[in-house]
């Protein structure tokens, strides 16, 4: 039950034990006269939340946030880029190339772009831009970081109970073939 998962294991489980007793003790010590209060929690192991933090009154909304779609991706890109030596690069190409990735994997496969050109630009003394080829380069040597956490779900899917967010998993999990 509840009560022993936050009773039982090591020391780093008592921290989090005392952390959930705490967070317990304010959400049940909230007067009544909460309107307008709302309180957002993030986690990427939702399986590992206390059952008693998301109780009707408490943390009792899941909302799932997916990698971003291709804008979101090419917006990223964009950004990323933001004031960087770029010649023409085709935000819309790289982002093709990045569907599984999250926004700091994409972050990163800029930042390892920028610093290919510009490690090449010092040996060759040469300076260059950066350019799609470069990012293209790039995202093909990262592995986007979202995947070990979708096979962490896998099972959760299959054995875990539904807040209403594994039909959107799943859906998610088919398109990409995870």
């Amino acid at each position: 039950g509840t009560t022993s998962r936050r009773t039982s294991g090591g020391s780093s489980s008592q921290y989090l034990r005392m952390f959930a007793s705490q967070l317990l003790e304010e959400f049940d010590g909230v007067d009544a006269d909460n309107d307008g209060i709302y309180i957002l929690a993030a986690t990427n192991r939702p399986w590992d939340v206390d059952p008693a933090l998301r109780r009707p009154g408490r943390l009792d909304r899941t909302v799932l946030v997916l990698p971003p779609d291709e804008p979101a991706r090419v917006a990223i890109v964009e950004n990323t880029l933001r004031d960087k030596p770029v010649a023409a690069v085709d935000a819309r190409e790289v982002a093709r190339r990045t569907a599984e990735f999250s926004g700091a994997d994409i972050a990163y496969v800029v930042h390892q772009a920028i610093e290919a050109a510009f490690t090449e630009s010092v040996a060759s003394g040469v300076p260059r831009m950066i350019g799609t080829a470069d990012l293209e380069r790039a995202a093909a040597r990262v592995v986007p970081s979202t995947r070990e956490w979708f096979e962490q779900i896998k099972p959760v899917l299959e054995y875990g109970i539904d807040d209403g967010t594994f039909g959107q998993l799943r859906a998610y999990l088919k398109r990409h073939r995870i």
